[in-house]
């Protein structure tokens, strides 16, 4: 006799919505938790600079009264005319983007070939090599030696004095030759095959395929560039053509903060209507400072931001 197909039990046809139900209910759930949770690191990430923005907009009289948040109370353009009031800041911009944009490229290209030279395995020299550079990453000799350093090699009051010193840089080094190490052999092995050198396979394979690690590398050495001011407090204070813009900030915050040591008291000491608006603050001022020095940088990140993620060595060579 033939099965005769059983129909499902009472228990069964119940506990079948139950799962669909479930299966539904738990997207649900992760995804508003995911939402909620990048909404409000979204907003923790992104007050601080708002917020930032909004005092370098605001009177500097009013801000000592505090209470600004996400829009400011008395609006004026005072603390950035006060940043932009000397003219040695315009020059001091295009020393601050010559430096920058230089000292990356030395960088990215040096540090590169340093690297893949390091991470062929035939060179004999490479463990050696790459115990020195990474000794220098535990030990400095300090300022006083690196300042006769400087001045032994005819760099004080030089322009190359920002661009030399990061030519090379141990961390990155070692970073892009772990990277290099995740590209296969078989992409060199073929160009061996077909004759190239190892300056080709260099061009030609390894540079191309370390985007995604010298966008990274680009993006440190670029900002670490742009916000460095100690070095032109040390080797070029001497020569004003030679400041760069963070140097000049900082003098200009300093001279700020001398003018105006208790601005509490200067804004109720009689001070006319129109004089206290337009006074600048140590609080306006560093605000402003802020925002003029992070927004230059802050336009670059954008068009290297997709490298961080996307790896190009993926499906190069088949399994």
């Amino acid at each position: 006799m033939a099965n005769q197909p059983t129909s499902p039990g009472p228990a069964t046809a119940a506990a079948a919505p139950k799962s669909v139900r479930k299966k539904r209910v738990e997207p649900i759930l992760f995804n508003t938790f995911n939402t909620l949770f990048m909404i409000g690191l979204v907003i923790v990430t992104l007050y601080p600079f708002l917020n930032t923005i909004v005092v370098s907009l605001n009177a500097g009289n009013d801000t000592i009264r505090g209470g600004i948040y996400l829009w400011p109370r008395e609006f004026t353009w005072q603390n950035y005319k006060a940043v932009f009031a000397s003219g040695t800041i315009y020059d001091a911009f295009w020393v601050s983007v010559a430096r920058t944009v230089l000292s990356t490229l030395l960088n990215l290209v040096l540090t590169t070939m340093l690297a893949y030279t390091l991470s062929r395995r035939e060179y004999v020299f490479r463990k050696p090599i790459t115990l020195i550079f990474i000794l220098t990453m535990y030990f400095n000799a300090g300022l006083i030696p690196g300042y006769f350093l400087m001045k032994d090699l005819h760099l004080l009051n030089s322009f190359w004095v920002y661009v030399i010193p990061s030519m090379i840089s141990a961390f990155n080094m070692i970073v892009i030759r772990t990277y290099i190490g995740t590209i296969s052999e078989s992409l060199v092995e073929s160009a061996r095959i077909d004759g190239a050198g190892d300056f080709k396979i260099f061009v030609r394979i390894i540079f191309p395929l370390c985007k995604p690690v010298l966008a990274t590398i680009a993006l440190f050495v670029a900002v670490g560039a742009w916000n460095s001011w100690f070095d032109a407090f040390i080797y070029t204070s001497s020569r004003q053509e030679l400041s760069t813009l963070q140097y000049e900030l900082m003098k200009l915050l300093s001279s700020s903060m001398n003018a105006n040591s208790n601005p509490a008291v200067a804004a109720g000491a009689g001070m006319t209507q129109d004089a206290a608006v337009n006074m600048v603050t140590p609080i306006s001022i560093r605000a402003a400072v802020t925002v003029v020095a992070s927004v230059p940088i802050l336009l670059v990140y954008p068009f290297v931001q997709k490298y961080f993620v996307v790896g190009l060595n993926v499906g190069g060579v088949k399994e």
